[in-house]
């Protein structure tokens, strides 16, 4: 069954994108669950450790939460939901502010691309905040999540990597 769903997620994330449409929160709710894997800091930052997230719906199914969690505590949630079309993100950041994300075309299928749209509670333009955010859903079990990170004009990665609990 869940190979089947991925099969259904790529194909509709391959014809969607191609006709302008990019991503969709059903594609989403199949990660609701716990996971566990591991983060790494690439860049103007450097750091490594084990992460956990978890995953669950909220506002009667209109929203995908996730929390990351980091020694037992969340350090950063973000929130997947629709508005009209267009598939949407709002991260809270462990920075204290939440920058705002828009889906945008990907050429691999299998990886949901946001573009920055604006933050709330940035204190200056080159204050720390995310500016990019990519999902890659490989399989039903897996999950890279990329986010891109600028703090006076400097450019960090971090790069998660999820499988799900057994």
């Amino acid at each position: 069954m869940r190979k089947m769903r991925l099969a259904c997620v790529s194909l509709f994330l391959l014809l969607g994108c191609s006709i302008g449409f990019c991503g969709s929160l059903d594609q989403l709710k199949p990660l609701v669950g716990n996971w566990e894997g591991t983060f790494q800091w690439t860049g103007a930052r450097t750091d490594s450790g084990k992460l956990d997230a978890v995953y669950s719906l909220t506002g009667h199914g209109s929203a995908v939460v996730e929390n990351l969690v980091n020694e037992g505590e969340v350090t950063m949630t973000s929130v997947y939901h629709m508005d009209g079309s267009a598939l949407r993100v709002t991260h809270f950041c462990g920075t204290g502010n939440q920058p705002r994300f828009i889906a945008s075309p990907s050429d691999d299928p299998h990886k949901l691309s946001f573009k920055f749209v604006d933050a709330t509670n940035l204190a200056t333009p080159d204050a720390p905040h995310v500016t990019g955010v990519e999902l890659g859903l490989s399989s039903p079990d897996a999950i890279t999540i990329t986010f891109t990170f600028t703090a006076k004009g400097k450019t960090s990665t971090e790069l998660i990597q999820l499988h799900r609990k057994s």
